[in-house]
């Protein structure tokens, strides 16, 4: 495609949008990427387009991205009438995790993982009554309280409020008299005791 910069016609115009709205297939996606880099007839175009393609960021996505059957079907009768193959859906990026039991009274529900840097993000909920393991921090750990109260040592997090702890330091006693939801995010090489 960049040996070719300056032949800009209607089908790379429909793909230029395409890969604006990121509905074209991986594969293409990748390819038209290495060429706008090199573009500067696709860039000046896709800067154009970004307010309008930030404005659909808040929208839901059920709004924005039609269910399978009418992609589809919409792709069949564009392909049938372009004379071109069908365009597939783009996979989904990400689905609701379910909250999964851990250990008594300790539940989570798993929003992201970096291996590499192995961190890991997570909603965790405490029942009432229950106490975290005691652990050291391999890495930084952040913790948002969302609701109810929780004691880390002898600090009393209520909701809104931050925890922040530094690698190498250690929590003795974690524990929700009322119950808790938080948002952690640490390492996966912490060290339970």
């Amino acid at each position: 495609m960049s040996s070719m910069p300056h032949k800009h016609g209607p089908e790379h115009s429909e793909q230029l949008f395409l890969y604006a709205v990121q509905a074209l297939p991986a594969g293409e996606a990748s390819a038209f990427e290495a060429h706008v880099s090199v573009c500067p007839q696709c860039r000046r175009e896709m800067e154009t387009l970004r307010p309008t393609i930030e404005a659909f960021v808040s929208w839901p996505t059920d709004v924005v991205r039609p269910a399978a059957s009418l992609w589809h079907r919409v792709s069949q009768r564009i392909a049938l009438e372009a004379g071109g193959r069908p365009v597939e859906a783009p996979a989904r990026r990400w689905v609701e995790p379910d909250w999964k039991v851990v250990a008594p009274g300790i539940s989570c529900k798993l929003l992201a993982t970096d291996s590499e840097r192995h961190r890991i993000s997570m909603l965790v909920r405490l029942d009432p009554g229950t106490d975290y393991p005691p652990h050291t921090h391999a890495g930084v750990e952040e913790l948002h309280l969302l609701h109810g109260e929780l004691w880390i040592d002898d600090r009393k997090l209520c909701p809104g409020e931050y925890n922040r702890a530094e690698p190498g330091t250690a929590d003795a006693r974690v524990w929700s008299e009322t119950g808790c939801t938080c948002v952690l995010i640490t390492s996966t090489q912490d060290e339970l005791r």
